[in-house]
């Protein structure tokens, strides 16, 4: 066997799903192995995680890893523990968002060797060296695929020579963040120059992650910045914040969530078109 059996907590879209690949408990047909890893990407699954363990440790030598344990990540190796398609080329992040926990789990930019992929998830791939920028694009245009950015690009760190990497790719889609009041301004920034060099707002593939429900937030002030983000340029996805233990303020916040989750949706109520 190639790798270790792997198990999930959950199954996502980016849950690989070769055969050495289970969704939380073992069924009659399971076989023994000398490894076992459970994989935990959020936290709010790490109690699922340890029961799953104590099950597991029947079939053989368990350990408990992934993004929500902290665990410092390593090489990307492809269909290990992210569906084939899925890309990390770097890990970690200079900035330090009181929020987010790249940082804290690698630290400052890591380049890494860049394997084959065209949904590129790495922490802040903007932050790295030019050679690694242009090696990644370079990989992303020989793939089966259309590119996704779906690990967010820092717009304050948008350069014209990224837009033009960008138009030549023709992404599917694109994704900034609109985290905190400060990234307005460069999200603005960049929502012009990436219109005026070619995107365009019908697409929808110009898209933004915005942060809301964390402390201190309310649902008008979340509402502006997610209004903000399609005047910008973007089509904005919210992202709701839980903390490490799912500590979601209210459920008024998850409906508010849904309600601006669906881009066909918001497109429509917003009638956002490229005027």
């Amino acid at each position: 066997m190639r790798w270790p059996l792997r198990i999930f907590p959950r199954r996502t879209r980016a849950t690989p799903n070769d055969p050495e690949v289970y969704i939380g408990e073992p069924d009659l047909f399971t076989p023994e192995a000398d490894e076992i890893h459970i994989s935990v990407t959020f936290s709010w699954d790490i109690p699922r995680a340890e029961r799953l363990a104590e099950i597991w440790k029947e079939r053989g030598n368990v350990s408990i890893g992934g993004p929500a344990i902290g665990t410092r990540g390593g090489e990307f190796e492809p269909g290990k523990y992210l569906k084939r398609g899925y890309v990390i080329t770097s890990r970690g992040c200079p900035n330090k968002c009181w929020f987010c926990e790249a940082w804290r789990r690698d630290g400052d930019i890591r380049e890494l060797l860049i394997t084959e992929g065209w949904n590129v998830l790495d922490d802040n791939l903007l932050a790295c060296s030019e050679k690694h920028i242009r090696a990644v694009f370079e990989m992303l245009k020989r793939q089966p695929k259309r590119a996704e950015f779906t690990g967010g690009l820092e717009a304050a760190r948008l350069k014209d020579w990224h837009i033009d990497l960008l138009l030549d790719l023709h992404p599917k889609q694109v994704f900034f963040a609109y985290d905190t009041e400060d990234d307005y301004e460069p999200l603005f920034d960049a929502g012009r120059r990436l219109l005026a060099a070619g995107f365009t707002r019908a697409s929808h593939n110009l898209r933004c992650y915005v942060l809301i429900g964390y402390p201190g937030d309310s649902q008008d002030a979340a509402g502006r910045r997610l209004m903000q983000a399609i005047e910008a340029g973007f089509m904005p996805m919210a992202m709701l914040w839980r903390g490490k233990r799912n500590e979601i303020l209210t459920p008024e916040w998850r409906r508010f969530q849904r309600s601006w989750a669906r881009p066909a949706a918001i497109a429509t109520a917003m009638g956002v078109s490229d005027e």
